[in-house]
């Protein structure tokens, strides 16, 4: 086996677009979940509006890459209010449960032909980035070194996408040390001793809900920065990594989730190139392809154990627990 390939191809992933949006949408699903108590099983719409908000704007419209991504995240924003006003009310598993159709419900929207003109259907869309890129401040050229050797525009992907990072972890940060951070964890904590409090529970719940669902979108436009927007990145799998994430960083706090990225994606990396490589040297009773598979099995099965032993997460703390009721 090639073990020099295998942590080559891993290693690039401490430092890609996908760690990257995956920590910002697991960011935004930390808002949700870990400080609103939001069992919000739909942060892959949030995604997808993101994407296509941008890549619609540029291609459909015409508009200058900074105006698509704006709209992005209020595509984004807009959601969140659609998405919360008939379902904040719900009780947690039945939250889970409208939300998770939700994200169905968007996804088959942006796959249907009846939206073709904008959104291309089953194929996505791509070639939209061209003023993106030509916004790079990086000279053409190599950048790095090893494994993290990158092209001009791909250093300017991830330089981006880590700035959009630092932005959602900072804004974070103040909001959950404010008076407001405070009431949700209250929420999460006990509703109705807020509610007796005075406090509009709903509003606040809403507000969470618009903050988490712009950095999810934020991490949709990060997350296609590279290529293409295809609706077959958003299926249902794609919000269940971004809870192996979440709950392997921790849910309540604000580096979890960055945190739980790298280390997912790095795990993921080297379990998928390790594992058919041993099958292709006899090392293991089966091919390849079925040995790619048993990297999705080793995520859920990780993903049970978080839940039972280590539920606050590498970095959480067992009084900043979030119980679901």
């Amino acid at each position: 086996m090639d073990f020099g390939s295998i942590f080559s191809n891993t290693a690039t992933y401490l430092f890609s677009p996908v760690t990257l949006a995956y920590a910002l949408a697991a960011t935004g699903l930390a808002v949700h979940f870990g400080y609103a108590g939001l069992l919000n099983f739909g942060m892959a719409a949030f995604m997808a509006i993101g994407g296509y908000g941008y890549a619609i704007s540029v291609l459909t419209f015409g508009l200058p890459w900074w105006i698509g991504m704006l709209i992005g995240l209020l595509g984004g924003a807009f959601f969140a209010v659609l998405l919360g006003i008939p379902t904040l009310r719900l009780r947690a598993d039945y939250l889970a449960i409208a939300t998770i159709a939700a994200g169905e419900i968007v996804r088959l929207l942006f796959t249907t032909q009846i939206f073709d003109e904008y959104t291309n259907s089953a194929d996505g869309l791509a070639q939209f980035n061209g003023g993106f890129r030509d916004a790079n401040p990086f000279p053409q050229g190599t950048y790095g070194f090893g494994p993290w050797t990158y092209s001009a525009n791909d250093l300017w992907n991830r330089v981006f996408g880590l700035l959009v990072l630092v932005v959602a972890v900072l804004l974070v940060w103040s909001l959950m040390r404010s008076p407001w951070g405070r009431v949700l964890k209250g929420i999460r904590e006990d509703e109705d001793a807020v509610r007796s409090l005075g406090k509009n529970v709903f509003a606040y719940k809403m507000q969470a809900l618009i903050v988490g669902g712009v950095i999810g979108a934020a991490g949709g436009i990060v997350f296609v920065l590279p290529s293409a927007v295809v609706p077959g990145s958003y299926t249902t799998s794609l919000t269940f990594f971004l809870w192996t994430v979440l709950l392997l960083g921790g849910a309540a706090t604000v580096f979890g989730p960055t945190l739980g990225a790298i280390l997912f994606w790095v795990v993921f990396a080297f379990m998928a190139n390790l594992l058919p490589s041993m099958a292709k040297a006899g090392l293991l009773p089966m091919s390849d392809s079925q040995a790619s598979t048993l990297v999705f099995i080793f995520v859920g099965i990780a993903l049970m154990l978080l839940v039972i032993f280590r539920p606050q997460g590498i970095l959480g703390d067992k009084r900043e627990m979030t119980f679901v009721k």
